[in-house]
């Protein structure tokens, strides 16, 4: 037997209003409408005079799996396909990959709250605060590993590859450690960045690592402390204030990574709470002060 209720006197199964299959499976009339359009959920009669759309007990368990989705952010033409895995491997993938993202999305609030917070208390940091100066940079050799990464907040992957790369190749770091930015532009998704650590001249790795021996150079150094989503923009515009009150220009070209801005990391973010991350931004510039 299917396991649908029977009617006491035709024998058939009792389909149940749309009314009432909403009332047991908490999902508004409106929703269920939206799901049939979308083929999420169907009706198992609708009446051809009357537009009335029927549906069966054996549906509640059905539609408790779509609204449990629904509750955890599915949208509807993702829930189909999830419900299509369901009892397969790829099922229990697609809820941690959505777990995944909602604990990015929870992270990005609450560096919102703070900032947010920041601007009631009136204790946004002035541009005043940030610390911004030229600099003759040494020459350094860095151990890094490029990739191309979703977004700059996930900056952790690479760090968790590199890390053990260096300790499997036995290459000791010997200084700073941070991060390059390849892009010539912002960029809110597929952003080319490597990370690095300074290291001894003379180091030899093998993929994944690399290595970059960095010539001497002047750049534009603005030091910050707070939330890098917060920090890192501020040092950027203190750093263009500077560019043009000073008359220079950045060196940046593509192809020369020796020119790209980067990041140098002063404190741990393992080891301080994020209002106390001192970041330096650094942006190499000509020397030649704009010339030809």
């Amino acid at each position: 037997m299917s396991g649908r209720t029977l009617d006491s006197v035709t024998d058939t199964p009792r389909l149940m209003t749309i009314g009432e299959f909403s009332s047991l499976t908490r999902i508004s009339v409106r929703m269920l409408r939206y799901y049939d359009t979308h083929g999420v959920l169907s009706p198992v009669r609708v009446d051809e005079d009357t537009g009335y759309r029927w549906y069966a007990a054996d549906q509640v368990g059905e539609a408790g799996n779509i609204r449990r989705l629904r509750d955890v952010g599915f949208g509807v033409s993702a829930i189909g396909a999830v419900l299509a895995v369901r009892g397969t491997p790829d099922y229990p993938r697609a809820l941690r990959a959505q777990r995944a993202m909602l604990v990015e999305q929870a992270d990005a609030a609450r560096g919102r709250l703070i900032a947010l917070d920041r601007m009631l208390e009136e204790k946004e940091p002035l541009m005043s605060e940030i610390q911004v100066t030229l600099e003759e940079l040494p020459p350094r050799t860095v151990a890094y590993v490029r990739d191309t990464i979703p977004h700059y907040a996930a900056e952790g992957t690479l760090w968790e590859r590199f890390m053990p790369a260096l300790q499997a190749q036995g290459v000791q770091p010997s200084g700073v450690g941070g991060t390059i930015e390849h892009d010539g532009e912002f960029r809110e998704s597929d952003v080319d960045e490597s990370v690095f650590l300074e290291v001894p001249a003379g180091t030899t790795v093998a993929a994944p690592l690399g290595v970059l021996d960095l010539p001497a150079r002047t750049a534009v150094v603005a030091t910050t402390v707070g939330p890098y989503q917060e920090a890192l923009p501020r040092a950027h515009e203190a750093i263009s204030a500077y560019l043009t009150e000073h008359g220079l220009v950045p060196a940046r070209t593509p192809e020369d990574v020796s020119t790209h801005h980067f990041n140098v990391y002063v404190t741990n973010p393992t080891q301080v709470p994020e209002e106390q991350l001192e970041t330096r931004v650094y942006l190499p510039v000509r020397t030649d002060r704009g010339g030809s």
